[in-house]
This record gives structure tokens, sequence and C-alpha cells, in this order.
């Protein structure tokens, strides 16, 4: 009986490891900031929390991303045992088949779900799906356009609850371009930081290709646009307290380009990693800071 429970427990922590549970709590997390602080700042807190539409919306993409990073660690299991073979002790505890059957029942069930509000909407999930896929099976490991598109990806989620509330602000295609070059920025140190992996299984990207001290050029240059971008934001859009978190970012991924330029083992580029991912939590969370009385008003 104990041995059954810890079989189970063991399976569980892998399937949460395949699907990361912490990225698709920070997306959804930052789903339901962006509705109640920017498409709908107009309705109270709790009518967007518990609105129906939005909640099949979150949970379609739960379902989509957490099918996603199943079929992106079904293709990328020999990779992982040169770049990550402590987690992908861990990864393995579930087989390749299990995984192929939990990625095809999230699909279906994302299709059912997103078939309750629209055909339309089933259509954007369902070449959402297509997209992560064919990002698995081939994009990923074309140079620039494979980092492109895991960036796209990424804030593809974005829009789609974009066009449930059709609120088209240009602040919001701001915010989204900001997070998107911080999402390349990331995905161009991951190909330095995978390199060994990506170059023994000829992924063509970035980093394999053009060499080490070439992707650090990029990486400055995107660090360079995202903090004009910071300044764009800052004089000529009314963000109140967020300007805060843009100055501080801009500090910040300043620091980290230095830390970029010094780091030559694979460690330190996880570290890098790391703290832009922490990055991404804190910028999802300064959300509130667009309006910091409004938290008090919706709440109560």
């Amino acid at each position: 009986m104990f041995r059954n429970k810890r079989n189970i427990l063991l399976k569980l922590f892998s399937v949460f490891s395949v699907v990361r549970v912490y990225n698709i709590f920070l997306i959804v997390l930052s789903q339901y900031l962006t509705s109640v602080f920017i498409l709908a700042h107009e309705r109270h807190f709790t009518e967007v929390i518990f609105d129906p539409v939005l909640l099949i919306i979150v949970f379609s993409t739960v379902g989509v991303i957490a099918s996603g990073y199943i079929i992106n660690n079904f293709y990328d299991q020999e990779k992982d045992l040169i770049n990550r073979p402590n987690k992908l002790f861990i990864d393995r505890i579930i087989s390749q088949k299990t995984k192929l059957y939990l990625y095809f029942i999230l699909n279906g069930l994302v299709l059912f779900l997103s078939f309750i509000i629209s055909i339309r909407a089933s259509l954007f999930f369902g070449g959402y799906m297509f997209l992560i896929w064919l990002y698995s099976h081939k994009i990923k490991k074309l140079p620039i356009i494979g980092n492109i598109t895991s960036a796209l990806l990424s804030v593809t989620p974005f829009f789609a609850i974009l066009l449930y509330f059709k609120n088209y602000n240009l602040l919001v295609f701001v915010f989204g371009f900001y997070l998107f070059l911080i999402l390349a920025i990331k995905e161009l140190i991951k190909s330095i930081e995978n390199i060994k992996g990506d170059f023994t299984l000829n992924y063509k990207t970035v980093a394999v290709i053009y060499g080490e001290y070439s992707t650090k050029w990029i990486i400055s240059v995107m660090i360079f646009i995202n903090c004009l971008v910071s300044i764009l934001l800052i004089f000529y859009f009314d963000i109140s307290m967020m300007f805060t978190f843009f100055v501080g970012a801009s500090i910040y991924l300043l620091i980290l380009l230095f830390f970029v330029w010094t780091a030559k083992e694979r460690k330190q580029y996880t570290l890098i990693h790391i703290l832009l991912k922490l990055l991404i939590l804190v910028g999802v969370f300064s959300i509130v800071l667009l309006d910091p009385e409004l938290i008090i008003n919706k709440i109560f």
C-alpha cells in the first residue's frame, strides 16, 4: 500500500515537472491581472474573476500550454539527457506513451471547452496547439526563427483574452512587445545555456550557428531596445506607479547584461535564466501598480 502511494506521488511529481506548473501558474496570474487592471478595469473585481467565458479561456490556455510542455519534453529527451540529466531522471518516471496519452487528452479537452465559447475560439486554440507542435517538432531547431516563435507562443495567451474583451488599447500592445523582448532575451540565454546538447543533436540555434560571442551582442541590442521601450512607456503613457517597475527593470537588465558578458560556464547562464524568470514574475505582480487604489475599490 505504501509503495503504491509512493509510486503515485512520484508520477504526479513527474507530471508537474514535465508541464512546468510554475510557468503555468504565472501565465494564469498574468491573464487575470491583465483582465482586471487593463482590459476590463471598468468592471468589478469579482465580476471579472468569475466570468465564465474568461474562466474557460484560462482553462483552455492551461490545457494547451501543459500539452505543449509535454510534447516538447517528448521530443527533447535526447537533448535533456545532455543538458538536464537530473530533471530528465524525474521526467522519465512517466513513460513516453503516457505523455502522449496526456497530450491528446488535454488537447481534446481544450477543443471541447473552447467550442463551448464559439467555433472561432476552438479554431484559435486548435491553431495554437498546431503551432506549438510545429515549434517542438521543427521550428525550434531553426536559428532566430525558433527563438522568435518561442517568444510569440509565450505571449499568445494574452491575445486570447484581448480578443474576448475587445479592448485594443495601444498600451496593451506596447506591454506585449516589452514582454516579447524579455522572453526573446530569455530564449537566447537558454540557447547559450543548452549549446552543448543543441550542437550534439544538430539543433541550429542562434548560439550554435553564430557562436556565443555574437549571441551576446544580439542580447545586448535587445536589452537596449527594451530600455527604449521602457522610456516610451514611462514618458508617453499613463502607467501610474508602474513606472517604478520599468525604471528598476532597466537597471536590473543592465546589471544582467554585465553578467552575460562575464559568464563562461553553463551554471552562470542558468543563474541568468532564473534571474530573468524572476523579472517576469515581478513584472506580472507590478500590473497592480497601474492603479493601486483600484485594488481596494475592486475588492471592497
